[in-house]
């Protein structure tokens, strides 16, 4: 087949050139179209029960976390000077178009009670801007006598006060986001300039942003370093720009066909989408220069450059098929999961890894054809001292010091074991964003002052019509309340229990002793205020929401919310709190009366993290099995699967065992690693398990000898692909993001340590098992990917015009 192939590839030059122009340059129309995710989440199925009540909670009261925050401290904020300028930052900012409303102590509402009308109206708590320092300290006493706001706009303790900055839901999950959050940073910059106060942006449309942009800058950059670091890796082994420019040409047309696939699909660029690119220059290079060794392998034998071209392809091409299809199959098992960013990341890498494969098997000896024969110092990289002396070292240690390599490989393997008892499962929202970014040391300060500021909602289903509003739940509601303002991780909760207090203290003049729910006698009194609640007042939404109550009941007042925002925890606590939170709630409100459901951001986050996980954990195993059925295609052998997997599993339990020793939690960026590194690493021991059973072949069964010759024949592209990957994987390292960083830096390890486990480790066990691995069925694989035999006519070829009639090109 591969012969086969082999000449039709070089018969065909022209024609298969033209249609992969062709493909190319429709996958380069459709990649335009690709455009980057402004959707937050997407990790849950819509199968999944938290997702089916965060879509109900969404039908019922609207978006949760749409709102920005920003905040100011110091006394110096209540001179006039600096409130006027406070005041004028909040209508600067609902100027801008996608703000719906500001909320801040220079920008609130009180309830007024007016009897005449029989009926509450929404006044604003200042008339007018304070001119005098007495009537800045008048205003701020008002503000006070206020209880609604206390810890919610205010903090006295800490002299901090917040401004609440609601966003339009649908704008923020376009394009337009970054329009407006880039207004709204100026004018906090301008507010900071002329005030000298300090100023903090936080809430979830914020962070969603400034994560997206960190994004964006982060492609480029990771394209260009891994183009530069592989060109400069293919100069260094090669010294041949055009070998160079071959393989990131290759390389290149692959991508645009993996981003083409991408706008074909309909798929947005994610956190994930966005390493596609580097990811698969990375992994693709090695391909190219696999090809290119094996061109040069042969071509010093004979010197024949067209027998050479046939032979690249005819000999190692089901070998690099098989190689890329280990390395797809640790994505493709992404694609087995219920994850849609995961199944689109595997896809999309599945396609780029095949697509190369398929690029570099044809215009690789196509555009070699067309080149001149290489130069003496083009092929000196086969013959380099220090390679040879280090691979005589290599054959030495596995041939004389296989204990010492036994004991070591088994003493290591312990001590990751330990390291990953130490393994702790933790996400955080912020996860990615390095510490010292103005978006985490703002989230520090809001939790700090605020207790947070991502959302949680609880929401409480009555099961009967107006059952909101009976004593019995309000009550219920505002002692869950109390409770949760006994955990340090939550912020002020508001619920309409809170909204009826405030009704009640208006009715009573705004006394603050009147802060509370109502008694029999408020009732009697208050009924025809009551009544007329929500008739005729205006205002911004946030504001009216607070004589109406819409924002906290649905149009039936038999299912309520209560809103509260947190810290960002992470995931264990997280699963604590809401256990404790759950039992606490389940006592307050009776299971067989109430339905209580705990939801939010902050809950969807927690389900779709652990899901996440979960996920890759079946994906790992899947990508095993996958892997597995392509090796048994292979070897057809039981024993030397298990040979061959054995020095492949090790990196992994000493990754692991390293991200228990380190503190590096298990969360979705790190679960990326392993299967990923299994899917690359594998390939090494197929390439030398296959040149062994050649070399038992060539040898008449000299099993010793043989495992010399396949360690020596092999050792210079473990070697060679080995370099290219960890320096290409270490680029990684200098992501802004956090996971991102992690991911090249376990998966560079992973790497370096199955490079040394399958040149020594491997080898070992095959020269110590030999007898015991080598059977009938191991001889007679149902896959060949070794062809020595086979050469097709090299006088039916016409790659180069012949110097001499009937002679064939040199």
């Amino acid at each position: 087949m591969w012969a086969w192939l082999a000449g039709r590839v070089l018969r065909n030059r022209t024609g298969i050139l033209i249609a992969i122009g062709i493909i190319t340059a429709f996958f380069g129309y459709q990649a335009t179209k690709v455009e980057m995710s402004y959707r937050h989440g997407g990790l849950l199925p819509k199968s999944d029960p938290a997702y089916a009540e965060y879509e109900h909670f969404l039908k019922t009261f609207s978006a949760d976390g749409n709102v920005i925050v920003i905040a100011t401290q110091g006394e110096a904020l209540y001179t006039p000077a600096h409130f006027r300028a406070w005041y004028q930052l909040g209508r600067d900012a609902r100027a801008i178009e996608g703000i719906d409303s500001v909320f801040s102590e220079a920008n609130l509402y009180t309830l007024v009670r007016n009897d005449s009308l029989v009926k509450f109206e929404l006044k604003p708590v200042m008339a007018s801007l304070p001119g005098t320092q007495a009537e800045m300290d008048s205003l701020k006493a008002r503000i006070r006598d206020l209880p609604f706001y206390k810890g919610l706009l205010y903090n006295d303790s800490t002299r901090a006060s917040l401004m609440m900055v609601f966003v339009n839901a649908k704008l923020f999950n376009s394009e337009g986001r970054t329009r407006v959050i880039e207004e709204l940073e100026a004018r906090v910059n301008a507010y900071t300039a002329s005030t000298g106060l300090p100023a903090h942006v936080s809430g979830l449309p914020w962070v969603r942003v400034k994560s997206t942009q960190l994004v964006k800058g982060d492609m480029p950059r990771f394209v260009v370093l891994s183009v530069v670091i592989c060109a400069l890796l293919l100069l260094l082994f090669y010294r041949s720009w055009r070998v160079m420019l071959i393989c990131l040409g290759v390389v290149a047309v692959g991508v645009v066909w993996a981003f083409g696939s991408m706008g074909l699909l309909g798929y947005q660029i994610t956190i994930l989408q966005s390493v596609i690119a580097p990811l698969l220059i990375v992994v693709g290079v090695p391909n190219c220069v696999f090809l290119v060794n094996a061109f040069h392998h042969d071509y010093v034998q004979h010197r024949n450059k067209v027998k050479a071209l046939q032979r690249m392809i005819s000999r190692v091409g089901a070998a690099c098929f098989i190689t890329n299809a280990t390395k797809a199959a640790g994505f493709v098992a992404f694609c087995i999961t219920y994850s849609a960013a995961l199944v689109e990341f595997g896809l999309i890498a599945t396609i780029g890894i095949m697509a190369i494969f398929v690029l570099g098997l044809t215009l690789v000896p196509i555009i070699l054809s067309y080149m001149p024969v290489p130069k003496q110092r083009h092929l000196s990289h086969l013959d380099r001292r220090w390679l040879d002396r280090a691979i005589g070292g290599i054959v030495s240690l596995s041939r004389h010091r296989r204990p010492a390599i036994y004991a070591t490989t088994f003493l290591v393997t312990v001590a990751a074991c330990i390291g990953m008892m130490r393994l702790k499962d933790e996400s955080r929202i912020v996860d990615d964003l390095p510490a010292d970014n103005p978006v985490i040391t703002d989230l520090r300060f809001f939790e700090h002052n605020f207790h947070g500021v991502m959302p949680l909602e609880v929401i409480v289903d009555t099961q009967k019509k107006g059952g909101v509003l009976k004593d019995a739940t309000l009550k219920r509601l505002d002692r869950l309340t109390d409770t949760l303002a006994t955990y340090p991780e939550f912020s002020k909760p508001l619920s309409i229990a809170d909204a009826v207090k405030f009704t009640r203290q208006a009715f009573y003049g705004g006394d603050p002793e009147r802060y509370g729910l109502l008694t029999g006698t408020d009732k009697r009194f208050m009924l025809p205020f009551l009544e007329n609640i929500g008739s005729g007042n205006s205002g911004t939404g946030a504001s009216a929401s607070l004589s109406s109550g819409k924002a906290f009941m649905d149009s039936t007042r038999s299912t309520t919310r209560l809103t509260v925002q947190m810290a960002d925890v992470g995931t264990g606590r997280m699963e604590t709190l809401l256990a404790k939170l759950r039992a606490q709630a389940d006592s307050i409100f009776p299971p067989d009366r109430y339905k209580v459901t705990f939801t939010g951001s902050s809950v969807v986050f927690l389900k779709g993290s652990g899901y996440l996980v979960s996920n890759l954990i079946s994906s790992l195993f899947w990508a095993v099995v996958i892997i597995v059925v392509l090796m048994a295609l292979l070897f057809n052998s039981v024993r030397i699967l298990v040979v061959a997997l054995v020095p492949n599993v090790v990196p992994l339990i000493v990754t692991a065992g390293l991200m228990g020793f380190l503190g590096i939690p298990i969360k979705p960026s790190t679960m990326l690693v392993f299967g990923i590194a299994l899917g690359i690493a594998v390939d090494n021991a197929i390439f030398f398990l296959a040149r062994y059973r050649h070399e038992v072949k060539l040898t008449g069964g000299d099993l010793a000898r043989s495992v010399d010759h396949a360690v020596r024949e092999v050792s210079v592209g473990i070697i060679y692909t080995s370099v290219v990957l960890v320096a290409g994987f270490c680029m990684f390292a200098f992501s802004r993001f956090g996971g991102i960083q992690a991911m090249g830096v376990l998966t560079t390890i992973t790497l370096l340590v199955a490079m040394l486990t399958n040149l020594l480790v491997l080898p070992s066990l095959v020269l110590s098992l030999n007898k015991r691995i080598m059977s009938k069925a191991f001889n007679e694989p149902l896959l060949e990917i070794m062809d020595e035999e086979e050469d097709i006519e090299l006088g039916a070829l016409t790659v180069e015009r012949p110097q001499q009639p009937n002679t064939p090109a040199a």
